[in-house]
């Protein structure tokens, strides 16, 4: 691929936007970003906050543990420590730089805010906004389709930034389309490193230092360290539990930055630990892991693309289908390796269900992991699943197109319902 082309061009951009860091669940930051916006264009703490969201967000704050928070969970902690010590410069990393002094204000606060939620009326599945009062003056931000994509932000009835939400496409939004799996392959292939070295060096540094942190102390179920101490140090073992392990620490307050794919912290590290751990037993080069590194995370961003950021289907099945194709690129595969891995590992695991944030994420990426290593080695001994086999379709272009369909489309009404049941009274 020619590296002044438009295609190559804008799988650079695309890189360059999606894979940067976050510290927390990404959902109660995207909460505590609008909260922080508002409180900075309010002028003054708010003692008032009003917020409406959507299904998915409610659903995947509900359970998580916030960092910087003191272990504490949900909405009005995120809205809170928001509103109380964020930093509405730094987009995902929101909460990230606190003091201890900051922190010990947080219960006082919490007390004494009147916080209240409502679902958001539209039909947007990513839908924030916060309204930040004190006294007779108010903020309000609204954020919709991507977590820090602001489409209003207004003052005492004055807009001060808006637009059409329509699509709500960011101003730097490239072009998604452009993805396909043979030219994420030849970008692979011919990329001038240097163009994209930075977001995967640091997505590499981040991504490993969790997990290691994962493997190493007390987080959630432990998925990571259960699978080491279960099935061994095999290489398809490390694979899932060095990704399961670094889910264990950032479902459960980690106060350590990852770097996310898809606007997720768990997809960015399902894609990239399971390459990284391969890269190490095959003893690859940095160039090759570095291509391998594309592979699985353009794969990845491709199959997100039709779903788009937050569904009923849950990511971690698009990212292990995505490491699974980084790994069979790691060993020598090309096209027709890549493909198969990836139609073979979306027909074991499609039926998985997102059912908010929290500590069970780390077994869903085990799992999706596992589906992609063991779609790729379906394909070495010569094995596969064929058109009309379910969702499969001949070509993996229109595989993809299917399970995009089943997670967008087809399983609206499932989101409807697990929403409901996470937030009846029990």
């Amino acid at each position: 691929m020619e590296r002044n082309s438009q295609t190559y061009q804008t799988y650079v951009r695309i890189l360059e936007r999606e894979l940067v860091p976050a510290m927390g669940c990404t959902e109660p930051i995207a909460i505590a970003y609008c909260a922080a916006k508002a409180r900075s264009v309010l002028g003054t703490l708010p003692d008032v906050i009003q917020i409406e969201a959507s299904g998915n967000i409610i659903k995947n704050v509900k359970s998580v543990v916030v960092p910087n928070t003191g272990k504490r969970r949900g909405i009005a902690v995120a809205a809170a420590a928001g509103a109380l010590y964020g930093d509405e410069t730094a987009a995902y990393e929101v909460i990230a730089d606190v003091s201890d002094l900051q922190k010990e204000k947080l219960p006082d606060y919490l007390e004494s805010l009147k916080l209240t939620v409502e679902p958001a009326q539209s039909d947007y599945v990513l839908d924030i906004t916060v309204t930040a009062a004190k006294g007779d003056s108010y903020a309000k931000v609204r954020a919709v389709n991507e977590h820090t994509n602001l489409v209003l932000v207004e003052k005492d009835g004055q807009v001060l930034e808006s637009k059409a939400i329509e699509n709500a496409a960011a101003p730097d939004m490239p072009d998604y389309s452009l993805l396909n799996i043979e030219d994420i392959l030849d970008f692979a292939d011919s990329c001038v490193l240097s163009d994209v070295e930075a977001p995967l060096a640091r997505q590499i540094a981040l991504n490993s230092t969790i997990a290691d942190e994962g493997l190493k102390n007390d987080y959630g179920a432990n998925i990571g360290k259960v699978l080491m101490k279960t099935y061994g140090n095999d290489i398809r073992n490390r694979a899932k539990a060095r990704a399961a392990a670094g889910s264990d620490a950032r479902m459960n307050g980690c106060e350590l930055p990852v770097v996310i794919n898809s606007g997720s912290g768990n997809q960015g590290m399902t894609a990239s630990l399971p390459v990284i751990e391969f890269a190490k037993e095959l003893k690859s080069d940095q160039d090759k892991l570095y291509r391998a590194l594309l592979v699985s995370n353009l794969v990845t961003l491709h199959e997100k693309t039709g779903i788009g950021r937050l569904s009923a289907y849950c990511g971690a099945i698009s990212a292990g289908a995505g490491a699974g194709a980084g790994i069979a690129y790691l060993q020598g595969g090309g096209y027709e390796e890549v493909a198969h891995t990836i139609v073979n590992a979306l027909a074991i695991t499609s039926g998985i269900v997102c059912d908010g944030a929290k500590s069970s994420c780390a077994a869903k990426i085990a799992v999706a992991v596992d589906a992609g290593i063991l779609g790729y080695e379906m394909y070495r001994q010569g094995q596969q699943f064929y058109d009309g086999d379910g969702l499969v379709r001949k070509g993996v272009e229109n595989t993809i197109r299917n399970i995009s369909r089943l997670g967008k489309v087809g399983m609206r009404e499932t989101d409807r319902e697990i929403i409901r049941m996470m937030t009846e009274s029990s």
